[in-house]
């Protein structure tokens, strides 16, 4: 915080007379730009004093005061604490310069912020809806927007049963603005506008030849949203010239189910198991960034013995995720089953842990604020100790042994889907698919969180870029895992796993607070905003997956259409994180 003040005091509210002004809310951070000048700022920030890394844009909706707030999480690749700055307008022309020529990785973030805010970014080169459909009535996430079946702002809903009786509430509010369409607009002859200009971009251009007189052309192709190697429901709008790529466009949404807005309904404590529906192969690191988020704005503190479970569950989720993503990554490259079967099998291991402690094998809602809902059960820590001191290392062995030096993984992987070190990190690139192109930020070394600083790991790094540098960095992150998990049940204290008594409800003091850990696939940060009541006033989601697929295009680009299959295999997302 010491070398921030200095940054912004000493210069740029020097530089920026009247421009930069500190955020005196009581419990915020960071700096408010005005908005006119907000790009010149951050290409200050970026090229003179190293903050690289734009990492989270959130759009904030201020009701009562009748403005909407944009907030980024600045930081640099180099590592230390977020940068945070803020530009605001009014709600009737809400309205900011877009960062995407500063920061490229902003360009989804941004359009999700205009898509669910009716936030304008001026300048962006593709500002359309990413999450919603196109015939969509209004931006969801506003205050003032309220959809079918929900009368009221947060849970629970007393309007359900008045006075002891149920009654439907759609018969007193049919369908409401689902279907609410703009003026004009009719179903049955619509033709998507989103489509329209998305597939105008990419257009089929007839070319004068390959030099032997015959003419080409190229073709707009769709990969998805119902094809398994999409990861899901998923497309891939993409431009071939023969089989060769020369533009691409992801499109999501499909599950979108306004998770954040779910979320500003929720009390705080009933949105723990609904982060385990994000990546839901990695509910123990969601549980985490967001009880980091919660217990930042309530000052609280988790005893020592909770902090070893929470870092136990972690690791044991990265090593789970990596193992299940190779097994993926290699049946998108047309192996038989057998990697697949290594994946499952361990994976299973794993999972028999989470469901002793959790009472659940994928959704388990095991984190609380201040600690972790229940201690080990009798036998559990004698199944850890086996499992991370003797078979998980021999079994990465063995599949480190059948599959590393595979000659159809190399030859499908090496030099083919390559994101340079700066293109990583222009594009917010993060977890594997950041560290795989040069750049060793891990945010458990970079901005230490829990009792991470404890540990003795390396952070992995691969030199290359490529497909096979990301099925080599995750053999070498669960390697790194392992480590850790040895020096947790080594070192793990006896003592409560809880700060205070168990929770039913809580009361969070107002402010703000960005929770974010490293995890399996990348930064998974929680934006919370607190007014004081049972509910946040602003839930955000920073999703590896999401923010991982915008350089998608650039890796694409010059490669095959059947190697667009294994770079998003590479990327290792997963749809309800990317949708939320």
């Amino acid at each position: 915080m010491s070398e921030l003040t200095t940054i912004v005091e000493n210069t740029l509210e020097t530089r920026f007379p009247e421009v930069v002004v500190r955020d005196e809310r009581k419990g915020y951070e960071g700096f408010i730009i005005q908005a006119e000048k907000l790009v010149e700022v951050v290409t200050k920030l970026r090229d003179d004093f190293g903050y690289d890394y734009l990492s989270s844009v959130t759009g904030v909706d201020y009701l009562p005061e009748g403005k909407m707030e944009v907030v980024y999480h600045l930081y640099k690749s180099t590592g230390g604490s977020a940068l945070v700055l803020k530009a605001q307008t009014p709600r009737e022309v809400a309205s900011v310069p877009s960062l995407v020529p500063v920061y490229p990785g902003a360009e989804l973030q941004e359009r999700e912020a205009w898509d669910l805010y009716g936030i304008h970014f001026e300048g962006h080169p593709d500002l359309r809806r990413i999450l919603m459909w196109e015939g969509f009535h209004g931006h969801p996430m506003r205050k003032d927007w309220q959809e079918a079946y929900y009368e009221e702002d947060s849970k629970p809903y007393k309007s359900r049963w008045p006075d002891g009786e149920v009654w439907r509430s759609e018969d007193k509010n049919t369908f409401h603005k689902n279907v609410d369409y703009p003026a004009g607009f009719d179903p049955e002859t619509w033709v998507p506008d989103g489509d329209a200009s998305l597939y105008a971009g990419l257009g089929r251009v007839v070319k004068p030849g390959n030099g032997g007189g015959l003419g080409t052309e190229q073709v707009v192709v769709n990969m998805g949203p119902q094809h398994p190697s999409t990861h899901g429901v998923f497309r891939m709008v993409v431009t071939l010239d023969g089989e060769t790529i020369t533009a691409l466009k992801p499109v999501m949404g499909y599950l979108h189910r306004n998770h954040e807005k779910i979320g500003e309904r929720n009390t705080f404590l009933q949105n723990m198991p609904f982060t385990d529906r994000l990546d839901y192969l990695s509910s123990m690191s969601n549980n985490f960034g967001y009880a980091l988020a919660v217990e930042k704005l309530m000052g609280v503190k988790p005893p020592e013995r909770a902090e070893y479970l929470r870092v136990i569950m972690a690791e044991f989720t990265r090593i789970s995720n990596h193992i299940w993503a190779i097994g993926f990554l290699l049946n998108d490259l047309g192996a038989y089953f057998t990697p697949m079967l290594y994946a499952v099998e361990e994976r299973e291991l794993i999972l028999d842990i989470f469901e002793a402690v959790s009472g659940s094998r994928m959704m388990c809602n095991y984190f609380r604020f201040g600690g972790v809902a229940r201690d080990l059960p009798e036998g559990v820590y004698e199944k850890i100790r086996k499992l991370v001191y003797d078979r998980l290392p021999r079994k990465i062995d063995e599949l480190d042994l059948y599959l590393t030096n595979n000659e159809i993984l190399r030859s499908r992987g090496e030099g083919v889907g390559i994101l340079t070190p700066d293109q990583a990190i222009a594009y917010s690139a993060s977890g594997p698919l950041l560290r795989a192109s040069g750049v060793p930020y891990d945010i458990r070394r970079a901005d230490p969180y829990s009792i991470y600083e404890r540990f003795d790991f390396d952070v992995a790094v691969r030199y290359h870029g490529d497909i096979y540098d990301r099925y080599m960095i995750r053999l070498d992150e669960v390697r790194q895992s392992l480590r850790i998990l040895q020096q947790a049940v080594r070192d793990m204290p006896e003592g409560p796993i809880q700060e205070g008594k168990p929770q039913y409800q809580v009361r969070v003091p107002p402010g703000e607070a960005y929770g974010r850990v490293e995890g399996p696939k990348g930064e998974l940060g929680y934006y919370v905003i607190s007014n004081g009541k049972p509910n946040p006033w602003r839930y955000h989601v920073r999703a590896p997956s999401f923010v991982n697929l915008t350089p998608l295009e650039i890796m694409c680009v010059g490669n095959k259409v059947a190697d667009s299959v294994a770079i998003l295999g590479s990327i290792d997302i997963v749809l309800g994180e990317t949708d939320r």
